[in-house]
């Protein structure tokens, strides 16, 4: 049986080395093939062997650098993928409001930084990132989500300057590997 070859990497080996001799310590016999595979899956920040290879995988197929970041659901990233079309526009809106963000911080990214911007300037700016034909939905949601201020009589707009998170970032990522091929 032929099985593929998944890069293992550690960012400190001492912090590797620390890890694997404290979960050893807990044990009182010497670890199997698969026991040890969770340990080692575990000494850089994975749930156990399945988590870390199924991340492997999907950072595989996004074409994302190693070292893997476990806060990073690379099986959603490939799912979210899915809302967009083959120019990287938003297409449909997420149900899941846990897919909805991510996506949210796309459509965010193309919005001008450091710039006061009006109401009809932030709608085409959002208009030539989504095709699912509603903007002011996407607006309203960034401003609710605190991604946008607006002055109280909505006259004036401001992209909130913040890193996205994690999850946005590998999105963003994944969305210009995709550009680009």
């Amino acid at each position: 049986m032929s099985r593929t070859q998944l890069p293992y990497v550690a960012d400190d080996i001492s912090a590797l080395s620390r890890s694997l001799v404290s979960q050893l310590s807990q044990l009182d016999h010497l670890p199997g093939h698969v026991e040890m595979l969770n340990l080692l899956a575990g000494a850089v920040g994975f749930r156990n062997f399945q988590h870390w290879r199924a991340a492997r995988q999907a950072a595989d197929a996004l074409a994302a650098p190693a070292p893997l970041t476990p806060e990073i659901d690379y099986a959603l990233v490939r799912r979210l993928l899915r809302y967009f079309d083959a120019q990287g526009r938003l297409q449909a809106w997420p149900t899941k409001h846990s897919h909805r963000a991510p996506c949210l911080w796309v459509v965010w990214s193309h919005l001008p930084p450091r710039q006061a911007m009006s109401e009809r300037e932030v709608n085409d700016a959002i208009r030539a990132v989504e095709t699912l034909g509603d903007h002011l939905l996407l607006r309203r949601q960034m401003v609710d989500d605190g991604m946008l201020t607006r002055t109280a009589d909505g006259a004036i707009y401001r992209r909130v300057e913040q890193a996205p998170p994690p999850l946005a970032r590998a999105l963003l990522a994944a969305l210009a590997g995709n550009a680009a091929t």
